[in-house]
């Protein structure tokens, strides 16, 4: 029997917002067999900071994204504090976590309605019994649910701005807790934002239900029996994003390596008063770990695991090494060589797992271990749903992003009710030389950075972000990158709008711009261009 023909399409760039990610694709028989990620951005904050006063990172790293700076800036806070051995004030915790939180729920809606949902518009899916309701709520500026999500997600970072002054890019938590003290004025404004966020949004349009009356469901049957007990339910955005993902097959590609991490993250406000590198794991109220898709197969995440590899990433740089060893140098003539070196992202492991992938799916896996501290959070559903529907898949990893909305609004609650006003806000920090670290779960997974301070200058620092966990080339060892195993298998019913592709991209949350093209990579003929909105 002869062979498939195997053909090549380049899809670039892949997304919406932030970034240029292109795609490689090999097709046989209407389904990837092979793909290739490549980073097309080089950004370079590493040199930027490079013999710079050790607070630069401060400033600099919130301008890495305009989305998530938030995450940024709480991993530099936390690197100097670690390097410095600074004492925290339980109120500077809690502000700092409260602005992350604000921060990750504005990211819920926006990536929702903005760049994932968009896709269920397209015409491939016109056969289904959902289309025409999708087309009236989801559609680009003129969705009900689209205009209607976009608009709300600005209200939480209203938040971070009573905190930090501004949002994107402020610099308000620095070593040794946080530049502000909120009043009894901005505690209670900040509720009645949460207020409004809920009775508007979350509740009637996102889940259909109370926050209580969702918070019941602890696993995959009762997730079904609260589908089927209300219309409500089964056509909020939460039911209706299920029963057509079902109705289309998006529970039927996407499953991507089956190994997971995450750093855990919202340090424990009494807890991490006093910060280490070694004491973080057993302070975070989401706990770190690493999960390799075997039943109850948990173990914690070290940073010492880390590698980063950079054999098929243009920099000139031996490997793979720990960041605390990189020296980040870039290869001026980046040739694109999809056998060699393609991409500007690093391909990032684990020294006893190899890859991992990060984000929403990966927090909910290992939320529902058994492993970690007393009081630490513990979500069996996403665990339950992975076993009983044969692991990942574009479909679930949504679903672990829809889901986790509740728990962050929830400790958004938690951190108001705990601030006491009259408490110090900022403890002064002796600089020192050594070495930092400090990590958190942005909206879209781990991120982490690590900071050494020789001579009072910054003498090296290095930033993974959850994009470099997911969108990272092959390896030296030949594994693919998240993404890039997420692909393959993945079905193109037509290779002019293969926006199948889109779908397993964005089910990460990958950082990208709003123009897609494609071409035939053998003739050169473009295939078709469009605007994805």
């Amino acid at each position: 029997m002869a062979e498939a023909a195997v053909q090549t399409l380049d899809i670039s760039p892949v997304g919406r917002v932030e970034g240029d990610l292109d795609v490689r694709v090999d097709i046989a028989d209407g389904v990837v067999v092979n793909a290739w990620t490549q980073a097309e951005l080089f950004r370079g904050f590493e040199i930027i900071l490079r013999d710079k006063d050790p607070q630069a990172g401060l400033v600099v790293t919130p301008r890495a994204c305009g989305i998530c700076g938030a995450s940024h800036l709480t991993c530099a806070a936390w690197a100097l504090d670690t390097a410095w051995g600074t004492t925290v004030p339980r109120n500077a915790i809690l502000a700092r976590n409260l602005g992350q939180l604000a921060e990750s729920l504005q990211s819920l809606p926006r990536h929702h309605y903005g760049l994932f949902m968009i896709d269920y518009t397209n015409k491939a899916y016109s056969g289904s019994r959902y289309y025409e309701e999708a087309v009236k709520r989801w559609s680009p500026f003129t969705g009900s649910h689209y205009e209607a999500g976009v608009t709300i997600s600005g209200r939480p970072v209203e938040i971070y701005a009573l905190l930090g002054g501004q949002w994107p890019h402020s610099s308000y938590m620095v070593p040794g807790g946080v530049m502000s003290a909120p009043t009894l004025t901005d505690v209670t404004r900040a509720w009645s934002i949460l207020e409004h966020f809920r009775r508007n949004w979350m509740e009637p349009m996102w889940l259909g239900c109370s926050l209580e009356r969702y918070e019941e469901i602890k696993s995959y049957e009762d997730f079904l029996a609260w589908l089927d007990e209300r219309p409500e339910h089964a056509n909020s955005d939460l039911g209706l994003f299920w029963r057509m993902s079902l109705d289309i097959g998006l529970d039927k590609y996407g499953k991507g390596l089956g190994k997971y991490v995450t750093w855990g993250y919202l340090p424990h406000e009494d807890k991490y008063n006093h910060p280490t590198i070694e004491g973080r794991n057993a302070a975070v109220i989401m706990k770190s770990g690493v999960y390799d898709g075997k039943t109850d197969s948990h173990k914690l995440m070290d940073q010492s695991f880390t590698r980063e590899d950079t054999l098929h990433a243009w920099y000139d740089e031996a490997g793979p090494v720990h960041p605390f060893d990189r020296t980040t140098r870039p290869i001026s003539k980046n040739d694109l060589d999809h056998n060699g070196k393609y991409s500007w992202s690093t391909a990032v492991a684990h020294v006893d797992n190899g890859r991992l992938e990060a984000g929403p799916l990966a927090r909910q896996l290992v939320a529902g271990g058994t492993h970690g501290e007393s009081f630490q959070w513990r979500d069996p559903l996403l665990l339950d749903m992975y076993k009983k529907l044969g692991g990942a898949s574009v479909l679930l990893r949504h679903f672990a992003r829809m889901h986790e909305g509740v728990k962050i609004y929830r400790e958004m609650e938690r951190v108001l009710r705990e601030l006491r006003l009259g408490d110090e806000w900022y403890i002064k920090p002796k600089e020192k030389d050594g070495r930092g670290w400090g990590a958190t779960e942005a909206i879209r997974g781990a991120l982490c950075h690590w900071i050494e301070v020789k001579d009072g200058k910054i003498k090296n620092y290095q930033m993974i972000a959850p994009t470099t966990w997911n969108v990272g080339p092959r390896a030296e060892t030949g594994e693919r990158g998240p993404i890039e195993e997420a692909l393959i298998g993945t079905p193109i019913k037509d290779q002019h709008d293969p926006v199948e592709v889109g779908h397993v991209a964005r089910s990460y949350d990958s950082c990208l711009v709003c123009t897609v093209h494609a071409h035939d990579a053998k003739t050169g003929a473009e295939l078709a261009r469009f605007r994805t909105a």
